[in-house]
């Protein structure tokens, strides 16, 4: 059985998609944990290659070059190819990083007016908010004036439709007194007819005074009125000027 059981763990595993491979290699891992991970270094930036020094016995093609005269040249003309390519590709690394460098400025250039614009549009209608708000505040305190303004109106009236009220009152009542008066006066008149004329003439002249303290007393009355409504008024127009400052 333990045979059977060892043989089944060692039949290989098929990593059929990329998460099971990546599975195994974690089930590796963790078979033994106390193994260190050699992580493997960066590779070091090749140096330029130094400029050949000068070949002075060097022969040329005519009689008495020797048969490694040419391979020493092979050699030189080699290293100067190696030496040029290296220059080339390491200035065509150099445009790239430049050409890198400059995208990145251009992109924050952009993303900066970018931010502006919409800085800008944030401030203006943060102003025109605060401009709406304004404009109901101003709104609704010319609404409250009117409204106090239109208060103070009707009372203004409600006090002068009383004052007109006692005034009929008063003049109702001065009517009624008269007539009382008058009636009081033919009564008597006609139940002394006997009386002798100085008689009569006092009473009329008793008549004619009571008549005239009605009037003094309703002149009297009228002016109190009059009164009381321009102290009214005054007030009104003190709170105005109170509220407007």
């Amino acid at each position: 059985m333990s045979n059977k059981k060892e043989k089944e763990e060692e039949k290989p595993i098929v990593a059929k998609t990329a998460v099971d491979l990546q599975r195994l290699k974690l089930m590796k891992l963790m078979k033994n944990p106390d193994k260190p991970i050699v992580l493997p270094e960066r590779p070091k930036p090749k140096n330029t290659p130094t400029v050949p020094e000068f070949v002075r016995n060097v022969m040329g093609s005519s009689a008495g070059a020797g048969s490694g005269e040419f391979h020493v040249y092979r050699h030189l003309r080699r290293k100067e190819y190696a030496r040029q390519k290296f220059i080339q590709e390491k200035g065509y690394k150099e445009l790239l990083d430049a050409q890198y460098h400059e995208k990145l400025e251009q992109n924050k250039k952009l993303a900066e007016e970018a931010t502006a614009k919409k800085r800008a549009k944030r401030l203006k209608r943060k102003q025109k908010m605060k401009g709406r708000k304004k404009m109901k505040m101003n709104n609704t305190k010319t609404n409250s004036k009117e409204n106090n303004k239109e208060d103070s109106n009707t009372e203004d009236s409600d006090s002068e439709d009383e004052n007109n009220d006692n005034e009929t009152q008063s003049d109702s009542n001065c009517d009624k007194e008269s007539t009382n008066n008058i009636n009081g006066t033919e009564m008597k008149q006609s139940k002394d007819i006997e009386v002798d004329g100085k008689e009569n003439n006092k009473d009329e002249s008793n008549v004619i005074c009571k008549d005239t303290m009605n009037d003094t007393t309703s002149t009297e009355i009228k002016q109190d009125q009059e009164n009381d409504t321009t102290n009214i008024l005054n007030e009104s127009t003190k709170k105005e000027v109170n509220e407007d400052e």
